[in-house]
């Protein structure tokens, strides 16, 4: 058997795939190459937990010899610069090469920077980038933040609950809108504007000029906006520049198959780097998250070691801003019709159907019930069950019963 497996990028779905070889009982060899000079760290953390607590630390869940067994080899603070895949070697920007049976590439993705922008403008994505962003909060004053997605809005809150004066500036006519349904965006939405952050949807910014101690924003809308500080947080772009040197299919994404396999039958992609089928969507997605990256890894292991497997995880992802959790599950896109599960303590989950009458989404944003229910709506959505939307609106019925009727 093929044995030495490299993988390049010691983020979540790299350290996970290694961990999850190990676990599964793999025999070879592995290599995992991280460019950051530091331990695996989760990133969810950054935008939120860094930011505010008096003593921030990293999450490092591979720590107490996690990572640490024969044939296991974690090298930190190296670059991958090529891929050969004739060869079966990838070159490091000392020169070196390291050869491979299977490599699988898990190289994330990078901040999108907004062109035409002053240099000064931050970004937030790595530990050190979270630390910088910490020490600018330390200094008070005002914030602007330039995207109302989930980290715009994370660092927003982030701001907030420190005293600061935050300013959102969004394109999109909403906020969230890429990924949470209207009515679900619009409970976070609220929770800003109580806690009193300036809101500028649907605009841009046109002009960012930078002055003594501090920033002026011009606003398409007319409006000017004065920061001391100011972040951008409007996407990211995947790192594929390694992919598309070494002649692989890229498109939005490393474009991998149902077992995680790229264009060459020897290697793989993971987490934010890829571009995989996406069962609820019925199309191939890049999804970045958490729990998908993860997931991935798991399927990429198990296909590494030979299994017949293929991923069919539900999408999933969260988002904590003030005192309020954020949880969605599935894919709003997917939906047709909306059915609305009130809870107790006044909040909603909303699900989404398709034209079959099958949940293909489940959003809300409030406290524990939320998450229960949401995760709940996962295992049906799994089940692929057709259930009446009357009982499913219905509070009184909890959903577990509806997934074993």
């Amino acid at each position: 058997m093929d044995n030495h497996v490299v993988i390049i990028g010691a983020g979540e779905a790299g350290a996970r795939l290694a961990h999850e070889l190990h676990t599964g009982g793999w025999t070879g060899s592995i290599t995992l190459l991280g460019e950051e000079d530091r331990p695996v760290y989760e990133r969810p953390p950054l935008s939120k937990n860094v930011l505010v607590d008096d003593r921030p630390s990293p999450v490092e869940p591979y720590r107490d010899g996690r990572l640490e067994w024969p044939g296991l080899t974690v090298r930190t603070g190296v670059t991958a610069q090529s891929i050969n895949r004739t060869d079966r070697t990838v070159r490091l920007a000392d020169g070196e090469e390291i050869p491979y049976d299977r490599l699988v590439i898990a190289t994330g993705a990078r901040s999108r920077r907004l062109p035409d922008l002053a240099v000064g403008v931050r970004t937030l994505r790595t530990w050190d980038e979270a630390l910088r962003l910490r020490s600018v909060l330390d200094a008070g004053g005002s914030l602007l933040v330039i995207g109302a997605g989930l980290i715009g809005l994370e660092v927003a809150a982030s701001a907030r609950s420190r005293g600061l004066a935050v300013s959102v500036v969004e394109m999109r006519p909403r906020a969230l809108e890429r990924a949470v349904p209207e009515p679900a965006a619009e409970v976070v939405v609220q929770r800003h504007l109580a806690e009193g952050v300036s809101l500028h949807l649907g605009t841009t910014v046109e002009s960012l000029e930078e002055r003594e101690g501090g920033w002026l924003a011009r606003l398409s809308d007319g409006t000017e906006v004065v920061a001391d500080a100011v972040v951008a947080a409007v996407g990211s772009v995947p790192e594929t520049a390694l992919a598309k040197a070494a002649g692989l299919h890229v498109d939005d994404g490393i474009v991998v198959d149902g077992q995680m396999r790229t264009s060459d039958e020897h290697v793989w992609a993971i987490g934010d780097c890829c571009a995989g089928p996406v069962d609820v969507l019925g199309r191939r997605a890049r999804l970045e998250s958490w729990r998908m990256a993860h997931d991935q890894a798991v399927t990429a292991a198990a296909a590494i070691r030979g299994e017949d497997v293929r991923h069919t995880a539900i999408p999933w992802f969260w988002s904590d801003q003030y005192d309020l959790s954020l949880q969605v599950a599935g894919a709003a896109a997917a939906a047709s019709t909306w059915v609305q599960r009130p809870q107790p303590d006044g909040s909603t989950v909303h699900l989404g159907l398709d034209d079959a009458g099958r949940i293909v989404c489940a959003a809300g944003a409030g406290g524990p019930r939320v998450a229960k229910d949401v995760r709940m709506s996962e295992r049906l959505m799994t089940s692929g069950k057709v259930i009446d939307p009357a009982l499913l609106a219905d509070a009184d019925i909890p959903l577990k019963t509806l997934l074993r009727s």
